[in-house]
């Protein structure tokens, strides 16, 4: 990923990264510097909180960009709010990128609502391993069948792997 741009963020967008992921995920993230980062070739648009790469902004239904925490981050700060947890079996597809299906997934956040985005971890010892976007509520996301996550970022891919 070839870098096209990178600037320090403005207080005021660092107060509204820092508000987003506290109202969705219940997290405080304390950081000194904040900088956003765009790629020639690709979509991602990421914030680098003290040098690492920990905030991912993504696109919305209607098209607005929402701050969330990156499987880095997530792991870094781990979310309170808006997790959905697979157990053993699902990790190696959810770490490849495969959306997430109802039989994995072995515990979810009642208040997630259909759209919302999502930190997805493993059972075992709670890492994360994605983020993704809810297609159904949290409520109703243990089951027997059907995809109720929709994969955005994960380990191994692509904004995993970028190195400052």
């Amino acid at each position: 990923m070839d870098v096209k741009s990178r600037h320090h963020l403005r207080a005021d967008a660092i107060a509204d990264i820092e508000d987003a992921v506290a109202a969705t995920l219940g997290v405080e993230i304390d950081a000194d510097s904040y900088e956003k980062v765009e790629f020639e070739d690709s979509d991602w648009n990421v914030v680098l909180v003290d040098g690492d790469p920990l905030v991912l902004y993504v696109r919305d239904a209607a098209g607005e960009d929402e701050p969330f925490l990156t499987v880095q981050g997530a792991n870094a700060f781990p979310p309170q709010r808006n997790v959905v947890t697979v157990d053993a079996g699902a990790v190696s597809f959810v770490s490849d990128g495969a959306d997430v299906m109802r039989p994995g997934i072995v515990e979810a956040d009642d208040s997630i609502e259909s759209g919302d985005l999502v930190a997805i971890a493993e059972e075992s010892h709670g890492k994360f391993l994605a983020v993704g976007r809810a297609k159904t509520d949290g409520s109703d996301m243990v089951g027997d069948s059907g995809k109720v996550v929709e994969s955005i970022h994960h380990v191994g891919d692509d904004l995993f792997e970028f190195a400052v």
